[in-house]
């Protein structure tokens, strides 16, 4: 069992930034993929960036490209997700998500995940 708790939401306005973490427990942290995905009301969950557990590289959604970073500390059991230049657009509630034994192709699928937090609320203002 892999226990996801995040933590760093709170409301912003246009152009701010935030950095969400999510802070993991219970098995080796450093042996599973990461991943942050988000959902709106009444949208469904979508998929906002992923970073791989061999070998640190990252993917990430088109639409946050160039303004998200995620990364990860595996000294402390942590994945981040640095959010700058953030828009209306991307309020929601963001939840990591921790998966292990998945191809590359399959990170961006929240079917393919197996633990999940509960989720932080990122709310930015116009």
């Amino acid at each position: 069992q892999v226990q996801l708790v995040e933590s760093g939401g709170g409301l912003v306005q246009a152009g701010g930034s935030l950095r969400l973490s999510c802070a993991a427990s219970g098995r080796t942290f450093s042996s599973y993929h990461m991943g942050w995905f988000r959902q709106a009301p009444g949208k469904e969950r979508e998929f906002v960036a992923a970073v791989r557990w061999s070998d640190g590289g990252t993917v990430y959604a088109d639409s946050v490209r160039g303004r998200l970073t995620i990364s990860r500390d595996n000294a402390k059991n942590t994945v981040y997700l640095q959010m700058n230049m953030l828009k209306p657009e991307d309020t929601a509630l963001y939840y990591c998500a921790a998966a292990q034994y998945i191809s590359y192709i399959k990170l961006r699928e929240a079917g393919s995940y197996e633990y999940w937090g509960q989720g932080t609320q990122v709310t930015v203002s116009s």
